[in-house]
């Protein structure tokens, strides 16, 4: 009898057991009966099931990463280029993902790769390769993940939160060429420059020199025009100073007049002696 008892205890304390299960916040899960789905949706917590007869699959809703070997891909020109990317996912529909992969992560990773490669396959292939290198990657990466995430959604069950290309190796021989050619390009970019900068320059250094002209040319003629009221101003004052006494005008003059003849070394002067120039030489007054 009591090994019964204890026999009939262990089956109960199983069934107990097997008859709850948890999900975590992180999780969503799937109840089965026989393989079929009974129920597909389940809060975070405790939960009851029939034991034996009742499985529970439990699924992570975290985003995943899917990280994809590099792959050989043609642009435009029809120039090889190897592209390293990887995916980001997550399952948006358990049931679906259940149905479609059986619940395994990399059976759908498998079949998931084949959408998102065949997506980038056809955007390199209609780009040149100078609009991939120099910054065309995040318009590439948002075309890829709206393309293959209808199929993703459609067919397994997951969404595809995000594409980035690591990497876009070139061979050596498209390399260089890329790089001869950005080279010309920069350069013709900076011989435009150099050559626009050195037009402003000159028009600059003209519209300078021309200011500078103007400039001296007023300044000169303002000085003139200064100096003919001085002139002006010098004779008004000196016609005042020597009217009032026109003799000693006379003899001032005659004076300069002696010093700019006989001092300034201009050899011999021939006058006779009663000459109207010599006049102050036979005395005053005379």
């Amino acid at each position: 009898m009591k090994p019964i008892v204890i026999a009939l205890a262990i089956l109960l304390a199983l069934a107990g057991y097997n008859s709850v299960f948890t999900v975590r916040q992180d999780q969503s899960a799937l109840l089965l009966q026989f393989g079929r789905i009974v129920r597909s949706s389940y809060e975070p917590g405790l939960h009851f099931k029939v034991p034996f007869m009742q499985q529970v699959v439990k699924f992570d809703k975290r985003i995943l990463t899917l990280d994809a070997r590099p792959e050989r891909y043609f642009t435009a020109e029809k120039k090889v280029v190897n592209v390293d990317f990887y995916v980001k996912w997550r399952i948006a529909n358990p049931t679906l993902f259940y149905q479609a992969t059986g619940g395994e992560v990399m059976q759908a990773e498998a079949r998931l790769t084949p959408m998102v490669k065949d997506a980038l396959r056809f955007e390199f292939s209609s780009r040149p390769l100078d609009e991939l290198v120099s910054g065309g990657r995040n318009d590439v990466t948002a075309r890829v993940r709206q393309q293959a995430n209808g199929s993703a959604l459609r067919t397994l069950g997951v969404r595809i939160v995000d594409v980035r290309i690591r990497q876009i190796e070139l061979p050596e021989s498209v390399s260089e060429s890329v790089f001869k050619r950005m080279r010309a390009e920069r350069m013709s970019l900076a011989n435009a420059l150099r050559s626009s900068g050195e037009e402003e320059a000159t028009k600059i250094r003209a519209d300078a020199d021309k200011q500078a002209h103007v400039l001296v040319a007023d300044a000169d003629a303002k000085a003139a025009e200064i100096r003919g009221q001085g002139d002006a101003v010098a004779a008004q004052t000196y016609a005042k100073a020597f009217g009032k006494d026109p003799g000693f005008f006379d003899f001032y003059r005659t004076l300069e007049a002696y010093r700019r003849s006989f001092g300034g070394g201009h050899g011999v002067l021939l006058l006779k002696p009663d000459s109207q120039f010599m006049h102050y030489f036979n005395g005053p007054g005379k």
